[in-house]
């Protein structure tokens, strides 16, 4: 099945590139130019990854990913910039991006990068990975859901959402009892007992808001 990617970028000629490269390999759903216009869309057409700018009217890529991972956490993201920059490096990776790539990068090595943040490798090419490793500090100072795998971030969204584990279960298509076995795993990485203490850490950290049932 081939893959649904989302471009964003605030360049109409850009995301023109990007579609001439990336349409044989992948179905591209949908695109946007600021932060309004890819969050509604995104959640709208539910693709499986995103591509998106760092700088974007609205807030920027991070605030995307922000808004996006509240309501589906699965959803993968992969920066395409121009700045390799620290601070926006340690600001996306904060956000919980999957990937991230300069526009140096060479177009026909795209597809592949895409896939490889689809499947959970998180590239990055090599300008950014040349200090990558002495900015993990700063990267690990984000929120500690968005450290989670997308599978657990997709039960924290529901869990702490008011869903009793039959019936979140029931909407990840899994068992009970391989739910009981994430949740174990969420509670040790979150030092939490229970899930009302993983509900009130998800809505402190502004991961989902409260619930209307």
């Amino acid at each position: 099945m081939t893959r649904r990617i989302f471009l964003v970028d605030d360049h109409d000629v850009v995301r023109a590139g990007m579609r001439s490269v990336l349409a044989g390999e992948f179905d591209i759903v949908g695109e946007a130019a600021d932060v309004p216009g890819a969050v509604e869309g995104v959640l709208k057409l539910r693709p499986e990854l995103v591509v998106l700018d760092v700088k974007l009217p609205g807030g920027g890529g991070a605030e995307v990913v922000r808004q996006v991972r509240k309501v589906l956490p699965g959803v993968k993201f992969m920066a395409l910039t121009v700045s390799s920059s620290r601070d926006d490096v340690v600001q996306m990776m904060q956000a919980g991006v999957d990937g991230y790539v300069t526009k140096a990068t060479k177009s026909e090595e795209l597809p592949d990068l895409i896939e490889q943040t689809i499947l959970g490798v998180r590239p990055v090419t090599p300008d950014v990975a040349a200090f990558l490793l002495d900015i993990d500090e700063d990267i690990e100072a984000g929120t500690a859901i968005q450290r989670l795998t997308p599978r657990e971030r997709e039960v924290v969204n529901l869990i702490a959402r008011g869903y009793s584990y039959r019936e979140t279960a029931g909407r990840l298509n899994i068992s009970v009892k391989t739910l009981e076995s994430h949740m174990g795993n969420i509670f040790e990485k979150l030092s939490v007992a229970s899930r009302h203490e993983l509900a009130a850490l998800a809505y402190r950290e502004g991961y989902v808001e409260r619930p209307n049932r």
